[in-house]
């Protein structure tokens, strides 16, 4: 409860760009208890995702949801968030290595199996931004190790995303996989192209560790303005269809 509390506290005081990143918590762990949710709503279809050589698929598939709802409560309160934030990084580390890569490996030109592959490094990346911030290190010198590899993490897939964005633009901007985006969303290409810009500038100065700070805001932007324009209309569209909307 003295989490909530002070996470609450945090939003109310905090001012311009400031209010912005507090909200960044809430964010980052919302889209955690979703995924959790489809790991007991969808458990054969998810279980199948895992490889064959690893017994008890079900068992595992129920494990990650009871890890991802932990981890949830546990960024929004800050309650052991540097021990979540680490565990959580490296689950996600460990779905690229043994999801991932195998499928990357089977077809290196499979530019979805890839940009998966990215897209849970970024996962990643974001937990380990969370947990450098929950050590004393931080707070006395605003820098830790776990946030310079998280900030890679992101920005190596941010960059990605970027150049697929902009050689694809019909594909649903953020994350482009194979989904193009519904022609009656207005001014789908152009949401395309802002994406594919402004993601390839935030990605480029998150490497090179220019302003990375302020990279990381407007990237956190963009991607919150896409989901309004883009996300939230294809869910209403069809709420029952979580897989292409809410998901």
């Amino acid at each position: 409860m003295t989490g909530a509390i002070a996470a609450r506290k945090e939003v109310l005081l905090a001012r311009g760009a400031d209010k912005i990143v507090s909200l960044g918590r809430l964010f980052y762990a919302m889209p955690l208890a979703v995924f959790a949710a489809e790991h007991f709503t969808a458990t054969k279809e998810i279980a199948r995702i895992v490889p064959r050589w690893i017994p008890g698929a079900t068992f595992w598939t129920y494990f990650v949801g009871t890890a991802l709802i932990a981890a949830a409560l546990s960024i929004v309160t800050r309650k052991h968030g540097r021990w979540s934030g680490t565990l959580l990084a490296l689950m996600f580390c460990l779905f690229v290595v043994l999801l991932h890569i195998p499928n990357v490996l089977a077809d290196p030109k499979d530019r979805v199996a890839w940009a998966v592959a990215l897209r849970d490094l970024s996962f990643s990346g974001g937990a380990l931004a969370f947990a450098g911030m929950q050590t004393e290190e931080w707070r006395a010198k605003g820098k830790h190790a776990l946030i310079e590899v998280g900030r890679i993490f992101i920005a190596v897939p941010t960059l990605f995303f970027a150049v697929v964005q902009l050689l694809h633009p019909d594909l649903v901007p953020g994350v482009p996989l194979a989904r193009q985006t519904p022609t009656w969303i207005p001014g789908r290409i152009f949401w395309s192209y802002l994406a594919g810009v402004l993601f390839l500038v935030a990605g480029a100065r998150l490497l090179m560790r220019r302003q990375p700070r302020r990279a990381a805001i407007g990237l956190g932007i963009m991607v919150l303005a896409l989901i309004v324009a883009v996300y939230l209309p294809i869910w209403g569209a069809n709420l029952f269809d979580i897989q292409n909307g809410l998901n």
